[in-house]
């Protein structure tokens, strides 16, 4: 009988300074993150990007892959969250249950490609996702993170800034950006 062992997340740390142009943001910040053997590491870097668009006080990440239907990032509020976000590819139906389940907070959700967001719009046109619609959707450059994944570290320092609708990351001595899109600024 052979015996297989499960292998552990991997820890990877970030100090980033964090600037969000129009927010008025400008912060340094500490990230320790697991990541989960199963994984990929652009949906790591997809979590730092949400993370860090979406940053409040007391915003933090949730438990990750093993617990699929918990938020991929999410931020207390005085009675529940107050903030409620989802990475990669979560479906209408998964982004309607949110808002609804969660008054009053604020649902965003940040897809791993214009493609995945146009797949989001047309199940709202297609469905009775009346609550979906209220939630914040845009999508990051696949192009932006391949190059992230190519960073072969576990630690990483630099800075992540956001002006209006583009991001711009200067990380582990790589500068890359690319633009936020939103629903109806998807393009081929």
């Amino acid at each position: 009988m052979t015996a297989y062992m499960a292998l552990p997340s991997v820890l990877h740390r970030f100090d980033l300074s964090l600037a969000q142009v129009d927010r008025g943001v400008d912060r340094a910040i500490q990230i320790s993150l697991a990541r989960h053997p199963s994984e990929t590491v652009e949906r790591l870097w997809l979590r730092v990007l949400a993370y860090c668009w979406q940053w409040q006080e007391g915003i933090a990440f949730g438990p990750g892959l093993c617990e699929p239907e918990a938020p991929d990032v999410l931020a207390p509020g005085p009675h529940g969250l107050s903030l409620v976000v989802r990475v990669g590819a979560p479906g209408a139906d998964r982004v309607e249950r949110d808002v609804r389940q969660n008054a009053g907070a604020r649902v965003a959700v940040l897809f791993e490609g214009p493609r995945r967001l146009r797949a989001f719009a047309d199940e709202l046109v297609e469905g009775r996702f009346a609550r979906a619609r209220r939630a914040e959707v845009a999508a990051v450059e696949p192009a932006v993170l391949g190059a992230l994944a190519g960073l072969e570290a576990r630690r990483f320092a630099g800075s992540v800034t956001f002006v209006e609708d583009h991001v711009y990351l200067d990380v582990g001595g790589q500068t890359v950006d690319g633009p936020l899109h939103r629903i109806g600024t998807t393009g081929d």
